[in-house]
């Protein structure tokens, strides 16, 4: 087999192994009011499961990038796949809210693993800006799983498919990586001293390290915090919220797949300090608007987190690179982190926003509405903190070698 041949397998077993990282955030949004319904819980008992999603990620991200040059991202990808198939298992056979923790958790380990392998073995096998753009693509399918999933969760839940039914889905694409994995021989490290520990967690001690950890912390939630939510949030808000959460992922798989030339014309920390303002609006819009205004809301708001993640690790890989697999697998650990973290805290917002209106004589449909309104107006903090740290690196980093642009192929 050619090295291209093998580099293509490589990208594209990765790419589905995303999709299914995608999978399970979508299909886990759709069917968590048919999860809180058959086992009784309330909105902060489902921000704990949620929590388990985000909790697993980091700790197999870190462990992931401490023994990636030992074991190799082969070996990361094999626990990667067994971590999904028992976490799918589990969770559709459920018997209650601890299994669900379980079950839950070993799918994060998972999606953790995923981005622990393929982050450094993409910066391996591409260099410079072409890195820049395939870690763009590779990203892209995230949320191009979330769409492909979010779809067949609401055409399901609309034709009356169990919530089991639905999580079988994401053992399609699981198996499609397995496959394209088996039998190929993977990339070794480019970067002279890269696969020193010692040298990783120096390149990490530096101060620009640090910042973008800060950074990645709100990015993330950023990301994170209104869409794993979109169902109970903007349920009854007028919009469809798997259409909602639909659309804002189908544009950011576009904008991620045509991410080249936009950091190679703005830079990493420009396309980072733009992406802030607008999912300021984005989510402020969210909680004033009703109706088809909420699908522009979506809209405002893909395009302002479109490409925090893979920008936020491409910074690393191009101005942290001696922090090699290990550095690009712990801040991706903490964005997923500081996610685990804010989902129960988002969800006992729901729980208190959903009390106060209600003692007010609120109820229905329009109690449901104004605490979700609520909610978003508080996570609107997230990206106005965003907005003035990326100023800050912005002129911190005036200096340095700005991202060229990335030709398309």
């Amino acid at each position: 087999m050619s090295a291209s041949v093998n580099k293509n397998a490589l990208f594209y077993g990765s790419c589905f192994a995303l999709i299914t990282t995608g999978f399970t955030f979508s299909i886990r949004a759709g069917i968590l009011p048919q999860l809180g319904v058959e086992f009784g819980l309330s909105a902060e008992q489902l921000g704990f499961i949620n929590s388990m999603w985000f909790l697993g990620f980091p700790i197999s991200m870190i462990i992931g990038g401490l023994v990636y040059h030992t074991v190799g991202p082969k070996t990361i990808m094999t626990v990667a796949f067994i971590a999904h198939t028992l976490g799918i298992i589990l969770t559709i056979y459920a018997g209650g809210y601890t299994a669900l923790l379980i079950s839950t958790l070993l799918i994060g380990i998972g999606n953790g693993c995923t981005e622990a392998a393929c982050n450094p073995m993409i910066a391996d096998m591409y260099s410079g800006v072409r890195m820049n753009k395939m870690l763009n693509r590779f990203h892209m399918w995230f949320p191009g799983g979330i769409l492909i999933g979010a779809l067949i969760s609401k055409f399901m839940t609309d034709f009356g498919f169990t919530w089991q039914a639905q999580m079988w889905f994401i053992m399609v694409p699981a198996v499609i990586y397995a496959f394209l994995f088996f039998g190929k021989v993977f990339p070794k490290p480019k970067v002279e001293g890269a696969t020193s520990l010692l040298s990783n967690f120096k390149a990490m001690l530096s101060p620009l390290y640090i910042f973008l950890i800060v950074c990645m912390a709100l990015t993330a939630i950023t990301e994170f915090g209104p869409g794993q939510w979109v169902e109970i949030i903007l349920g009854s808000s007028g919009a469809d919220p798997m259409l909602i959460l639909a659309l804002t992922a189908g544009l950011v798989a576009l904008l991620r797949f045509f991410a080249g030339p936009v950091v190679g014309k703005f830079g990493q920390i420009g396309v980072l300090l733009g992406g802030a303002v607008f999912a300021a609006i984005g989510i402020y819009m969210f909680s004033v608007v009703t109706g088809p205004l909420a699908y522009v809301a979506a809209i405002v708001y893909a395009l302002g987190y479109a490409y925090f993640w893979p920008v936020m690790v491409g910074a690393v890989a191009q101005r942290v690179p001696l922090s090699s697999a290990l550095g690009m697998s712990v801040i991706g650990a903490v964005g997923m982190f500081s996610s685990s973290i804010f989902q129960p805290i988002i969800g006992s917002w729901i729980d208190g926003s959903m009390e106060d209106y209600r003692s007010q004589g609120i109820t229905g449909d329009e109690l449901q509405l104004v605490a979700g309104q609520e909610t978003l107006e508080k996570m609107i903090t997230f990206p106005a903190i965003l907005i003035v740290l990326f100023l800050v690196l912005l002129f911190w980093q005036k200096n340095s070698t700005k991202t060229e642009k990335i030709p398309e192929e």
